[in-house]
């Protein structure tokens, strides 16, 4: 899954400031290596702590990470990069993604339940390894068409 990172345990790993790593982190974000969401929805700040970490796309996680290419890890980083072009993305308290402070997203494979988002109105579940949408399930790769 994504990474939640513990900044001030980081930080000492490599020997930084909490601040010269959500610096460094601000830039592989502006470098588009990684993409960070947190539940700010006016922008990045470097100085707040990112809720979760993702790889910038799929490719990156085969490349620089295959140990994490699990499918649940994989189909959030897809949707996370499909979704992130146009639209503001935060992290909610339920659900993986709420998108434009008003669509909250839950993605997961084929046997993802509504548990997560019960009762919520505007939500989805998003699942890898579903051919077609129905009520509030969407399958994966229809968000592959947004561009």
């Amino acid at each position: 899954m994504p990474y939640k990172p513990n900044i001030k345990t980081l930080a000492e790993q490599i020997g930084v400031t909490r601040e010269t790593l959500l610096r460094y982190l601000f830039y592989l974000e502006k470098a588009q290596i990684v993409k960070w969401i947190g539940k700010d929805a006016q922008g990045i700040n470097y100085l707040n702590k990112p809720e979760k970490l993702y790889l910038q796309n799929t490719n990156l996680i085969y490349a620089l990470a295959q140990s994490l290419t699990n499918q649940g890890n994989v189909g959030e980083t897809f949707f996370l990069n499909q979704l992130m072009v146009g639209n503001t993305v935060t992290y909610p308290d339920k659900g993986d993604f709420l998108v434009n402070d008003k669509f909250l997203f839950e993605v997961g494979g084929k046997s993802k339940t509504q548990k997560q988002i019960e009762g919520i109105q505007n939500a989805f579940i998003i699942k890898d390894d579903f051919e077609y949408a129905s009520e509030n399930i969407i399958p994966l790769w229809m968000f592959g068409m947004l561009y």
